[in-house]
């Protein structure tokens, strides 16, 4: 049994992360996904939220936004819409993007267009609660 398998992250602009790790624990659509080394194949749709994986004894996390997941045994690949490091969030930046998105849900327009000002909520909320969980 392997102790470690490849950790593959990449956005449209540019490849994030590659490296081997003991664990991952991935937001998938459908709720976190814990993944270890020979992990049982499988694919899913990525949610948003705090990604957290363990390389050397230390754990470490970026936050992604929507995209797919491929894991096989050895290798776990993370095709994201947009993924970011904790560190880069600026705070007013995201909660002003959760006060207009929630603004744009809650008012009764007919040009609002609401499934996109719910994914904006969604990443806004994800950010915040990133910055919350690793302070």
């Amino acid at each position: 049994m392997a102790s470690t398998f490849r950790l593959e992250i990449a956005t449209p602009e540019r490849p994030l992360l590659n490296k081997e790790v003991s664990e991952a624990q991935i937001p998938a659509e459908t709720g976190y996904l814990g993944i270890l080394p020979d992990h049982a194949p499988l694919l899913a749709e990525l949610g948003n939220g705090l990604l957290r994986y363990k390389t050397g004894g230390k754990e470490e996390s970026l936050i992604v936004h929507e995209g797919f997941i491929e894991v096989l045994p050895n290798h776990v690949r993370i095709l994201a819409t947009a993924a970011e490091n904790v560190s880069d969030i600026d705070v007013k930046r995201a909660e002003a993007a959760y006060e207009r998105a929630l603004e744009r849900l809650t008012i009764n327009v007919d040009d609002v267009d609401k499934a996109r000002a719910k994914r904006a909520l969604e990443r806004a909320e994800s950010r915040l609660s990133a910055i919350k969980s690793v302070h």
